[in-house]
């Protein structure tokens, strides 16, 4: 790719990204710029991955080709006042924010201007994250494969309509905080069987993402792969019964459903 990418705000999404376009060789670092206003954040950026950081804005937005927007969602407004003026005429913002809807972008910049609203989630970190794009009219075909790209160099990436963005956030962008209590739990439950820590949290987080990986790859309905797992009489039917008394499914459906309203709720 042949673009300069930007990035105002470099936290753990921004970094987890710009990670993932270095490490998969998408753009040279040369072509990556990152500001912040913290100066040891860009260090550590500039430390691991060789690209150019600054902490003025102005100096990103008049650069950069495609600018991911990597700030908090209360931030966007200011920052959005700061570059308006200085950004490229067919710059493409991606925006990573939850709740920030397309047009309150394109409102912001008070111009006809290429916007993709996204909602990555942080095991782009490692390499595996599950992204939802979603672009405006503005944005090309050849524009979005170029966006595409970029988030399917840290994990998966799936184009949806904007009224699903919300469900994204519920059951992807917040979920690995449920799956991390749900790796804690069984680990917890492990150590109290006298299991040393660390050896519970590789069982856990191992069966976990094995698990995931049967899904996915398999394409068998989850529901199959929990009977296949359960013998007549054994031991994991008596824990799964036990799961269902406790209410397990109805507050994994109660939180996704939360994440979602509270998503809604900021997107008003």
């Amino acid at each position: 790719m042949d673009k300069i990418i930007g990035f105002i705000g470099s936290g753990n999404m921004g970094g987890a990204i710009i990670g993932g376009i270095t490490k998969a060789g998408l753009v040279s670092p040369e072509k990556v710029i990152a500001a912040d206003m913290s100066s040891s954040a860009l260090e550590n950026l500039s430390n691991r991955f060789h690209i150019c950081t600054t902490t003025n804005n102005l100096e990103v937005a008049e650069k950069a080709d495609i600018l991911f927007l990597a700030v908090k969602p209360g931030i966007y407004p200011i920052v959005i006042e700061q570059i308006k003026s200085s950004v490229k005429k067919d710059v493409i913002i991606i925006v990573i924010a939850a709740g920030m809807k397309i047009q309150i972008i394109e409102e912001q910049f008070g111009r006809d201007i290429k916007v993709v609203r996204t909602m990555p989630n942080t095991p782009a970190l490692v390499g595996e994250g599950m992204s939802a794009i979603c672009p405006n009219k503005m944005v090309s075909e050849v524009e979005m494969e170029e966006v595409k790209s970029i988030f399917n160099s840290f994990g998966e990436s799936e184009i949806v309509g904007e009224y699903l963005m919300d469900v994204v956030t519920g059951v992807s962008g917040s979920a690995p905080a449920y799956v991390y209590m749900f790796i804690e739990a069984m680990a917890d439950a492990a150590v109290t069987e006298g299991m040393p820590r660390t050896q519970a949290y590789r069982f856990a987080a191992q069966a976990v993402m094995g698990s995931a990986k049967m899904v996915l790859e398999t394409g068998i309905h989850p529901g199959e792969l929990k009977d296949n797992v359960c013998s007549p009489g054994g031991t994991t039917i008596a824990a799964v019964c036990e799961l269902e008394n406790k209410g397990m499914r109805t507050a994994v459906i109660s939180a996704v459903k939360t994440a979602t309203a509270k998503s809604k709720e900021m997107s008003k």
